[in-house]
């Protein structure tokens, strides 16, 4: 026990219909933590899972002698965000660890790995997968750097560990988390990443549940935290204005050089100038309204059925 680490380390894994790994995975984060460090806690959020999950997780439980076991059951289907919201104020652990999926495509070693950079300095360390992103997501993060201010390059993370500073920070910014990469990337504090090698593993097919909340999740970001929407209302803008030059110029060289029907000219100028101040005004709204996001994110509350202690 005496080379084992001093911090308390929480760990909180997210669980959705995940009785093809769930258990492999849980008995290898026990072995983890009761093998490395002397006060550790793993929290699973079982998301609403329609399979046997649960039962799975409290059979792996089972093999924990040290670190302590608990289970959050969530009352529906949640997401990512929000589940992980539910464990992390749960933990208290000096540090945390957030697995996002069950997908064991790391070798165990990482873990520790990620952990023992973290103590270099740094208050977030995250963990991905070296391999070639889907076309999806390189859209979105490539859109997502290209409308937003934060330096931290994002990329598809399995896990990350937190310092207590980070979760401190975070929480007396009074936000609820509506995608926890970029808050933490804006948190100022110190972030690194480490890539890794995949292991081969079977492909499971994605959730329905979970591809749609990706999806939303991910049109939601762009919204809340870059210039997005901004920048498609200024484009429009501008193109209603060229628009509404050429219809300008186009009705005054058929009135002058032509016989116009009567009142065409001046329904042409009317409908542009209308046009063009609408989408103008839009502007302005989309604007205050990404100032007033960009101050206070409106509160979503979490809700779970109950709490189980799995170990003593």
């Amino acid at each position: 026990m005496g080379n084992k680490e001093k911090n308390f380390v929480s760990s909180i894994i997210y669980v959705h219909n995940a009785e093809r790994r769930i258990e492999k995975f849980l008995g290898i984060i026990i072995d983890i933590m009761e093998q490395n460090f002397e006060h550790s806690e793993i929290i699973c959020v079982n998301d609403c899972s329609e399979d046997d999950s649960l039962e799975l997780i409290k059979k792996a439980s089972e093999k924990a002698t040290s670190t302590s076991v608990s289970v959050v059951n969530m009352s529906r289907f949640h997401g990512l965000e929000l589940a992980m919201d539910a464990g992390m104020d749960l933990s208290i652990g000096d540090f945390v660890f957030e697995f996002d999926n069950t997908v064991l495509d790391f070798e165990p070693g990482m873990v520790m790995e990620v952990y023992n950079h973290s103590l270099e300095g740094y208050d977030i360390v995250s963990a991905s997968p070296d391999k070639k992103l889907k076309l999806t997501s390189r859209f979105f993060y490539k859109a997502f750097d290209s409308f937003s201010d934060v330096s931290y390059a994002m990329t598809t993370e399995s896990f990350r560990v937190l310092s207590r500073r980070v979760i401190n920070r975070i929480n007396s910014m009074n936000k609820t988390i509506p995608y926890r990469k970029v808050v933490y990337a804006n948190s100022g504090l110190k972030t690194d990443n480490i890539k890794y090698q995949i292991k081969k593993i079977p492909h499971d097919k994605l959730d329905k549940n979970e591809g749609k909340y990706r999806s939303r999740l991910a049109s939601d970001t762009l919204i809340l935290f870059t210039d997005f929407g901004y920048s498609f209302a200024k484009c429009m803008t501008i193109l209603m204005m060229l628009m509404s030059i050429f219809m300008v110029l186009y009705a005054v060289i058929i009135f002058v050089a032509g016989s116009p029907v009567e009142g065409w000219t001046t329904t042409v100028l009317f409908l542009s100038a209308a046009f063009l101040g609408l989408f103008g005004i839009l502007t302005i709204i989309i604007k205050y309204l990404q100032l007033v996001v960009n101050l206070v994110f409106k509160r979503k509350h979490y809700n779970f059925e109950s709490i189980e202690k799995l170990t003593k």
